[in-house]
């Protein structure tokens, strides 16, 4: 659920949420220590929530490495995924001349097309579901015109072809699994959530508990963890947000089709 949250909502949103969650924690925590100060007067309470908080610091921090690494790896596979498209697309259509000049040309115009549709798709705000329907179809059309092929002559080319084919197809799934369903899961984002409260929280108590009310040095630390969250939340999108994965390699392939054809 938390996924889904953080995905619907505008970057800006997301900084400004996390800041405000992270101030009202600590407030929360400045409240409770003064009134625990003013209540029992004591003296050691301070003393004894400081290696709590370095406790829980560390603790948010290693989930912060850990969680930027994640999402760092995942926008490293969808990198890497569109140059691979890019290659294997190339190279069915450069092997669709040896289906000769019945299916060879049909093939070329829907691998064009098919291009086409992965960069719409792939676009910030572009239809992901409609651009996957679209290629599933474009996939089935491609394989009829090379299973045709392999009926009707014995071109010892046509297996090259398939192969090619095949490798559409792959990188396609592999594209979805790693750009759409490769995701931070939606409990590590609510465990850290609940770290961060709680670690913000004791700092704002151990504030408390020295019964002055020191709110102002919380707020760079407020700013500096929100900015390294929706850094996070936005390497964790597939499409949108100011961190996107480039698709040069297919925009460079649709060049060449283009004039090649």
């Amino acid at each position: 659920m938390g996924r889904y949250f953080l995905e619907a909502m505008p970057m800006p949103g997301v900084y400004v949420c996390i800041v405000l969650l992270i101030l009202a924690a600590c407030e929360a925590g400045i409240l409770i220590g003064r009134h625990h100060q003013r209540t029992r007067q004591d003296e050691g309470a301070q003393t004894s929530v400081g290696p709590i908080v370095g406790g829980l610091l560390g603790m948010l921090a290693f989930l912060l490495a850990f969680t930027f690494s994640t999402a760092s790896t995942h926008h490293g596979a969808r990198k890497q995924d569109v140059l691979s498209e890019a290659i294997h697309i190339g190279t069915a259509y450069r092997r669709a001349d040896l289906l000769g000049d019945l299916r060879g040309p049909e093939v070329k115009r829907l691998l064009r097309e098919y291009v086409d549709v992965r960069l719409r798709a792939a676009h910030p705000g572009g239809d992901l579901k409609a651009g996957a329907t679209r290629s599933l179809q474009i996939h089935d059309l491609v394989w009829a015109q090379v299973l045709s092929a392999a009926r009707e002559d014995s071109n010892r080319y046509v297996p090259l072809v398939a192969a090619s084919a095949n490798e559409v197809v792959a990188m396609h799934e592999r594209r979805v699994a790693d750009g759409v369903r490769a995701r931070i899961p939606g409990r590590i984002w609510v465990g850290l959530l609940a770290i961060t409260v709680l670690t913000m929280g004791t700092l704002g108590l151990q504030i408390g508990l020295s019964g002055k009310r020191r709110l102002v040095p919380i707020i760079p630390i407020a700013l500096t963890f929100a900015v390294l969250v929706t850094l996070i939340v936005d390497l964790n999108r597939p499409q949108g947000g100011f961190i996107t994965v480039s698709q040069q390699p297919l925009i460079d392939l649709q060049d060449r089709l283009r004039s090649a054809n």
